[in-house]
This record gives C-alpha cells, sequence and structure tokens, in this order.
C-alpha cells in the first residue's frame, strides 16, 4: 500500500499558506475576478446615454406639475422618471461606475443647458399674436427651481446607486444580480427622493401633504424597480451577451 505524504494533509498553519477553499481574502479576489465591465466605448453605451439624458430632461418638465390621485400626491416626473434609474441600473453593471458617472454628468449639463434655453425663451419678449406669455411663465418659471432639486438630489442619489452597485458586483460577482438591484435603489432612491422633495417643493406642498409626497415617491420609485426587474435582467443579459467588449477578468471601463 501507498504511504500518504505528510505534506499532503497539512493544514494551513501546517503549511503557513492560505487554504484557497476557506480563505475569506482569497475568495474575495475571487468574486471580484468574475466581475467585469464592458467598455464604454462599446457598442450601445451611446444609445444607453442618449435614452437616460432624454428621460432625465423630460421627467424633469413633467415634475413642474403636482398631481393627486385621491390621498395619493405626487408629481408628473413619476410617470417616467424611475425609467432613469433603472438606465442607471444597467448602465452601471454594464459598463461599471466611471461610465455611469459620465452619464450622469452628460444629463446634468444637458439639463443646465436647458434651463438656460428656457430662461432666454422667458425672457424674450412675446411676438405679435402670441398670448400664452403667463401660462408659458407658469410652468417653465418654475422649471429652474424643479432642475436645481434635480441636479442636486439625482447627482447624489445616481453616484450613490452607481457606487452601491458596483460595490456590490466587485465583492460579490456577477452572481445575485437582484441583491445589488435592489440594495443599491433603495440607497440612490431614498436619498435623491429626499433632496429633490425638499428643495423642490418645500412651502409650495403644505404639512402633511408634503410628508406623504416624500413617503409615497420613495415607495412608488422603488416598486417601479421591483415590478420591472424581470425586464431589467433581461435587457442586462441581452447587453452583456451582444457587448463585445464584455468579458470575464475585464478591467472596468
Amino acid at each position: 500500500m501507498s504511504q500518504k505524504s505528510p505534506e499532503s494533509g497539512r493544514s494551513e498553519s501546517e503549511s503557513g499558506q492560505p487554504d484557497r477553499n476557506t480563505d475569506p481574502a482569497h475568495s474575495t479576489t475571487s468574486a471580484a475576478r468574475f466581475a467585469a465591465f464592458a467598455s464604454s466605448r462599446g457598442r450601445y453605451y451611446a444609445v444607453f446615454l442618449a435614452v437616460f439624458c432624454a428621460v432625465l430632461i423630460i421627467s424633469n418638465i413633467s415634475a413642474t406639475k403636482v398631481i393627486g390621485f385621491g390621498p395619493i400626491v405626487t408629481d408628473g416626473g413619476a410617470f417616467l422618471f424611475p425609467i432613469a434609474y433603472i438606465l442607471g441600473d444597467v448602465i452601471s453593471e454594464v459598463y461599471g461606475f466611471k461610465a455611469a458617472r459620465k452619464a450622469v454628468i452628460t444629463g446634468f449639463a444637458l439639463q443646465i443647458l436647458a434651463t438656460f434655453v428656457f430662461w432666454l425663451v422667458l425672457i424674450s419678449p412675446p411676438g405679435p399674436g402670441y398670448e400664452n406669455q403667463d401660462a408659458f411663465a407658469a410652468v417653465l418659471g418654475f422649471y429652474p427651481r424643479i432642475v436645481a432639486a434635480s441636479l442636486v438630489g439625482y447627482f447624489v442619489g445616481q453616484l450613490l446607486n452607481s457606487w452601491v452597485l458596483v460595490a456590490v458586483k466587485k465583492r460579490m460577482g456577477e452572481s445575485k444580480l437582484w441583491v445589488r438591484l435592489l440594495t443599491s435603489t433603495g440607497v440612490g432612491e431614498f436619498v435623491d427622493t429626499l433632496l429633490f422633495c425638499i428643495i423642490a417643493f418645500a412651502g409650495v406642498i403644505p404639512g402633511l401633504d408634503f410628508l406623504n409626497y416624500i413617503i409615497v415617491g420613495f415607495v412608488y420609485k422603488v416598486a417601479v424597480e421591483i415590478i420591472f426587474l424581470p425586464v431589467t435582467y433581461r435587457v442586462i443579459k441581452l447587453v452583456k451577451r451582444h457587448e463585445p467588449s464584455y468579458e470575464l477578468d475585464a478591467a472596468e471601463a
């Protein structure tokens, strides 16, 4: 009968080398190794960036109207704005934090441009036959405050959303996508909703209606994320499959 080598039975304490199956540091490294990101110069990044910016601008214009469905108080941005977070999740998951940050900065630069153009139009004298100056001012005259609220709330919230998602992915690897989607959304949407509501509507929506507005806004946005989770999963899976630069062990874009 052959004799078993003493070396083969050594544990970490005996050999001085960490056991790769039990060492937490190695497990974390292995998970991070399988957290891939595509290049922001990839095939689909520009498409996601364009849609992301369009959704952001349309949502902030729509948010100038406060709407109510019975006891539920919200604003017009509720119809489309949650999609911006879903797009942010897709960009962060596939292309990484730097690409998501680029999308946020680009979107807000366009928001500033839109605000400046609306302001120029607002202060320009109405032409012959134009009788809607007061109506124009009533809507877009409030727009700069909405943009300021969005700039602060969404900039902080979306960057937190992306940072949390990427950090969890680097720790856990490609598995359990739903964990990082829901965790990052919960953090990002809460901060975003709180800052946006305070800056945009504090003193405009009174008392308990204002508290209702904050709570409903947060719950609604998270609920939309949960409802659309299967769609988000599908989109992310398709983009990963067809994005040529998305490979395991790839560096973050």
